[in-house]
């Protein structure tokens, strides 16, 4: 069952993300702890049986795709490369569609997951208010998961998708990415979140995302899941690189259920130090970060007011996420704002 609008509109926000702790832990059946921001994807359009149809006011190209999608099917380029294997993710058939324009307030290439906003968004819309996708997030999370690995390559988790269509207003969102449990999280009073574009652009697709995926899978065949992995045990290891790698991991899970403890007891400074850490180890052991979002970060964590700042999201560019006393006011060059868990994907009336 569906439930648009009686003459078939479909108005819906799909909000970018931010990552508080738990970087590269993912892929590996770790733990993340991500919130769903107040800017996003906005879609608006109707539905159109038998054809998709899209354009955006980010990009010149716009999507055209008649349906149902088979497996020899065209894919377009660019932007509109996911929607193909979306709607086969999505098994929909003819009946449905979509012709519509989509908006955006994220800045670019900022790491907040512009993209996974609009596969999630699409895919709601498709399946429309009241469906089975809508119904069962998690589902919708895996099936834009896939599809995103099918279009680009790049062999994500499901954080970002989960961040975006699963939170409720409110609330930061705790998720298990072996057995995709969830659990709500309420920041403490008395801590403001910033995030902030380090002024370096990426893409995904060409960084070393993949080579950082594949350690981890090598580590997961020679210790076991690493959930269960001890860090005596990573150190042992006789790779320098795959120690290094694993330490990030293993200290990154660690990391996430801290914040959940000292969220709890409100200890926001300790809560800006695993920040601090967090980076560290993203800098050091995983090698995600580089001289310029180094820069950006140690600008950051020194302006009053900051309790600590660490690089979020794929890395390799993009944004820093900081935890900072209310009121903090930062003095840099790139685009910056304050940020509150602002709940998951949503139908707008």
């Amino acid at each position: 069952m569906t439930d648009q609008t009686t003459d078939g509109t479909v108005r819906l926000f799909s909000p970018g993300r931010v990552n508080l702790i738990g970087e590269h832990t993912d892929y590996s059946g770790g733990l993340v702890l991500p919130m769903a921001l107040g800017v996003g994807i906005t879609i608006e359009g109707t539905v159109t049986p038998g054809v998709v149809a899209l354009r955006s006011d980010a990009v010149a190209d716009e999507v055209h795709i008649e349906l149902p999608v088979g497996s020899g099917v065209d894919e377009p380029a660019g932007w509109g490369r996911v929607i193909a294997p979306l709607l086969e993710e999505l098994g929909l058939g003819a009946d449905r569609g979509l012709t519509a324009s989509l908006s955006s307030n994220l800045p670019p290439a900022s790491g907040l997951s512009s993209s996974s906003a609009v596969s999630c968004g699409l895919a709601l819309a498709l399946a429309g208010r009241g469906s089975s996708w809508d119904l069962d997030r998690m589902a919708l999370a895996g099936a834009c998961q896939r599809a995103e690995i099918a279009a680009t390559g790049v062999n994500i988790g499901i954080m970002d998708q989960a961040a975006i269509v699963v939170p409720g207003p409110g609330e930061a969102l705790l998720l298990d990415c072996d057995t995709l449990a969830t659990e709500p999280v309420r920041l403490p009073d008395g801590l403001e979140v910033l995030v902030v574009h380090s002024g370096v652009y990426r893409q995904l697709e060409s960084s070393q995302y993949n080579d950082r995926a594949a350690s981890a899978a090598e580590l997961t065949r020679r210790l076991g899941p690493l959930r269960s992995v001890d860090l005596a045990t990573v150190e042992a290891l006789d790779d320098e690189v795959l120690r290094r790698r694993g330490r990030h991991i293993v200290t990154e899970n660690a990391r996430v259920l801290e914040m959940i403890e000292v969220f709890d007891r409100g200890d926001v400074a300790r809560a800006g130090a695993i920040l601090d850490e967090g980076h560290r180890s993203l800098a050091v052991d995983y090698e995600t970060s580089n001289d310029e979002v180094d820069a950006m970060v140690a600008r950051v964590r020194a302006t009053p007011g900051v309790l600590g700042a660490r690089l979020t999201g794929g890395g390799f560019g993009g944004s820093l996420v900081a935890f900072c006393e209310p009121g903090t006011e930062l003095d840099v060059d790139t685009w910056w704002t304050r940020a509150a868990p602002a709940g998951g994907a949503r139908f707008l009336d």
